[in-house]
């Protein structure tokens, strides 16, 4: 019988609410889900997991969460990097993520987006 996993996210936020409140979400619709709040832990789970999507605050206490795009990058090309950010100052787009959301973030357009990115990429591969 063929098992199909289920997607894996890794969630990186300095706000433990915001932490708590999306990993219940992922859990719930059916995600294995990682939660973080500084870039070093962060660092140390993506070297050493592969996971779906990354949810990353732009902002973390420790570092710029752009910084974590190179790691990603390199040891897991094809995880989705969906950037969240408090400042309306960012503009549509930065330069490697997937998407760029603005907080606050409402749970159904975040599942909906990632839901719309992970078929899209596996119909492209």
């Amino acid at each position: 019988m063929f098992m199909i996993s289920q997607p894996s996210i890794i969630i990186i936020d300095d706000d433990k609410a915001i932490l708590r409140t999306f990993s219940k979400i992922f859990q719930r619709n059916g995600y294995s889900v990682t939660a973080v709040e500084k870039g070093k832990e962060a660092k140390e789970k993506i070297s050493r997991n592969r996971y779906d999507i990354a949810l990353i605050d732009l902002c973390l206490a420790d570092m710029e969460g752009t910084e974590l795009f190179p790691l990603i990058d390199g040891t897991s090309p094809e995880t989705l990097k969906i950037m969240l950010t408090g400042k309306s100052l960012y503009q549509d787009y930065i330069e490697g993520a997937d998407a760029l959301l603005e907080k606050p973030i409402c749970p159904d357009k975040l599942l909906s987006l990632i839901d719309n990115k992970l078929k899209n990429r596996n119909i492209e591969t």
